[in-house]
């Protein structure tokens, strides 16, 4: 894995947004139960089975099902802008959007459970929590923008639409959620590889 991918992988946590023993443990059952039974089969009765706690217990920390889900989505994407800013801090545009692809690649591969719970559970959201997740995804794909257009005014990028090449390189990332696997062809590192590629290509032109 590259050192500065490891880096911005590395200073991750899932659970920062929960201080409390009780809480991880519930949104971790949350997590499971999503994952397994996708939110519409998941009741608090499994989320309670999953967490060791009664029905009643959940109530104090969390008022639904649907207030774990949009926690679990916040958190998701907030982790996924923090990569792409680590990244994009890079000086350099043309690395900037390689370490950006390897490490949201790498992201989508590694966890996987939550970023397909994120990524394909939001019409279950209310409909001002799924506006404030859509805040936080506004966010990435600036970031992005910002960095294709960067390199486009640095001469190394040659792409006419940023926005839309912006949409295709996030769009890579997010679909690793929904296929990948242990015991596939590529680990996390490899896949990053070759989708920094494929993107560096489509960016600038393959030269």
């Amino acid at each position: 894995m590259d050192e500065q991918v490891g880096a911005i992988l590395a200073g991750l946590d899932l659970w920062a947004e929960w201080p409390s023993e009780t809480q991880r443990r519930i949104v971790g059952a949350a997590l499971d139960s999503f994952a397994e039974r996708g939110f519409h089969g998941t009741s608090l009765k499994h989320i309670a089975q999953g967490s060791g706690l009664s029905t009643a217990a959940l109530y104090v920390h969390f008022g639904s099902k649907e207030e774990l889900l949009f926690a679990l989505s916040r958190r998701g994407h907030a982790m996924a802008l923090e990569v792409v800013r680590a990244a994009a801090g890079e000086p350099d545009p043309r690395r900037a959007a390689t370490l950006l692809v390897r490490a949201f690649t790498e992201w989508h591969a590694e966890y996987r459970t939550i970023a397909r719970i994120v990524q394909y559970e939001l019409a279950a959201l209310t409909p001002e929590h799924r506006a404030d997740v859509a805040d936080l995804r506004r966010g990435i794909e600036r970031v992005v923008q910002e960095l294709i257009e960067r390199g486009v005014e640095a001469g190394v990028f040659t792409v006419r639409d940023p926005r839309g090449a912006a949409t295709a390189v996030l769009s890579l990332g997010v679909d690793v959620a929904r296929w990948y696997g242990p015991g596939l062809r590529w680990n996390p590192g490899e896949l990053g590889v070759l989708y920094s590629d494929l993107v560096d290509r489509m960016l600038s032109g393959g030269t």
